[in-house]
């Protein structure tokens, strides 16, 4: 098969894969809550946890990360044996191919921001950015990772974490040795991704942005 048509039909299955609300459905079938109407109306893990409780929000992070790392393993592996004759290193992040790898990057964070389930609107793209990094090139997951936690951990401001690794995204993309065509895909993540928390930016300026919590009510905890 053409290696350009096998990248176009894997990265329409990780769009759709990835845009599967996991958010939405967890919650409301753990507890009832539907998150497009609670909260900040977002389907991602911080919501959830907002609306629907720790446990449903744990849920919610470990299957959007999953999705993610299962999407990139998955199409490259699928990838690789039909076009390179299963040898994978045709699709490092750092080789003449890479370009297929962060073109699965970009459908699997863009799947997810604009989900084909829920009218193109969905979450902010931080969970499955990081499972789909993890997929790419797990030092590059790590160290967005290490970026979120590091603003997010003292300031609870999610947002500013999540904007700070998308930012990163780029750059480390170059550190670790991904450049010309195959750099294209993690600049269009890092701008959508931001884009996408152009209100939380707004509000963090005000001084008006919601610190991380997590609900413990009894409707949201189940007890």
């Amino acid at each position: 098969m053409n290696l350009a048509i096998a990248t176009a039909v894997a990265a329409v299955i990780s769009f759709l894969i990835c845009g599967i609300p996991f958010g939405l459905v967890i919650a409301n079938a753990m507890n009832g809550v539907d998150v497009r109407k609670s909260g900040s109306g977002n389907i991602g893990m911080t919501n959830v946890a907002r609306t629907a409780g720790g446990k449903a929000a744990a849920l919610t992070f470990l299957c959007d990360v999953g999705k993610g790392t299962l999407c990139m393993l998955l199409f490259r592996f699928l990838i690789a044996a039909v076009c390179f004759g299963g040898n994978g290193a045709m699709l490092a992040h750092n080789a003449t191919f890479g370009w297929v790898s962060t073109t699965l990057y970009c459908a699997c964070v863009l799947g997810h921001i604009f989900s084909p389930y829920l009218n193109f609107h969905g979450g902010k793209g931080i969970s499955v950015g990081l499972g789909a990094g993890l997929g790419l090139y797990w030092p590059l997951g790590l160290s967005m990772l290490a970026v979120f936690l590091v603003l997010t951990i003292p300031t609870r401001y999610v947002s500013l974490g999540s904007v700070a690794a998308a930012a990163s995204l780029p750059l480390f993309s170059m550190l670790y040795g991904i450049t010309g065509v195959a750099l294209i895909p993690t600049v269009i993540v890092a701008v959508v991704v931001i884009w996408s928390h152009r209100q939380n930016l707004v509000r963090l300026m005000h001084g008006e942005e919601r610190r991380f919590q997590i609900h413990h009510s009894k409707e949201g905890e189940g007890k």
